[in-house]
């Protein structure tokens, strides 16, 4: 038996277990048991954390038991079981991910729930690409922010299109590690809208760094400031790009927490 914990950001969610409690255990087979929507939990991910005395450490697995990076809604949800309970604006953790650290402060409260400002970092290797998948050639914006990115600038596509190129291009040969795929429209210089598709889980109504890198490649290749909101299925968010880094804004939500009684894998 673990303890755990689940929150989410705009439908974006996850499970929060200590890593003192699983010594020993299988944590991708662990990943694929608790986010089960049926015969699990449900979530798109696993975050396995650790208590610093600056904030936490963690590490994420999602739905399909991969490692992951980091998620952008995954360290603010993190972020909101740490402050429980601390409502004061300022209020502020630091989160060590495999794509660094990442600084989330809390920022206010809206609808009653907590809002959190993070410091995501700075994207690499930012160009446009040509790639064959799905029947079709597409040009794509590709990055790393945190995590391996693939951008496609346009108009929202049919469901029919999101599934087909979603599930080619996050597999596809070109991205060894595989990749988080958005869809991204430019509304206005101030205004983005995304659909996304995200590595080991499908489609899924919001991400964080999907959000964030979908604003660079708003703001490099499509007209948009460097100040927006980037809104997916799940919400809205604010991204900012400063000199230091891209600042993501929204809030997160703690659902509760409980006991998981199945038997651990080893």
């Amino acid at each position: 038996m673990i303890r755990f914990a689940k929150a989410h950001a705009y439908g974006n969610d996850f499970l929060y277990v200590d890593r003192g409690d699983i010594t020993g255990v299988n944590l991708p087979a662990l990943a694929r048991e608790m986010c089960e929507r049926h015969t699990g939990l449900g979530a798109d991910g696993l975050i396995v954390y650790g208590r610093t005395g600056a904030g936490a450490t963690m590490e994420l697995f999602n739905a399909d038991g991969g490692r992951a990076e980091v998620s952008g809604n995954g360290v603010r949800a993190l972020a909101a079981w740490l402050l429980l309970g601390d409502d004061r604006d300022g209020a502020a953790v630091t989160i060590t991910t495999a794509a660094g650290p990442k600084r989330v402060t809390r920022a206010g409260v809206a609808d009653s729930r907590p809002i959190f400002r993070t410091a995501m970092g700075l994207p690499v290797d930012v160009k446009k690409v040509a790639i064959d998948a799905a029947g079709e050639s597409v040009d794509a914006v590709v990055m790393n922010f945190g995590n391996p990115q693939c951008i496609l600038l346009g108009p929202q596509p049919t469901d029919e299109r999101f599934h087909r190129l979603g599930a080619a291009l996050e597999k596809h040969p070109f991205f060894p590690e595989a990749t988080n795929v958005e869809f991204a429209t430019v509304e206005g210089a101030g205004r983005i809208r995304i659909r996304i598709w995200e590595r080991g889980v499908g489609p899924t109504t919001s991400s964080g760094t999907g959000s964030c890198a979908s604003f660079v490649a708003a703001v490099q290749f499509g007209g948009a400031s460097r100040d927006a909101v980037v809104i997916a299925p799940g919400g809205s968010q604010r991204v900012e790009w400063r000199d230091d880094s891209v600042y993501l804004t929204g809030w997160a939500e703690v659902l509760g927490e409980g006991e998981w009684f199945r038997a651990l894998p080893r």
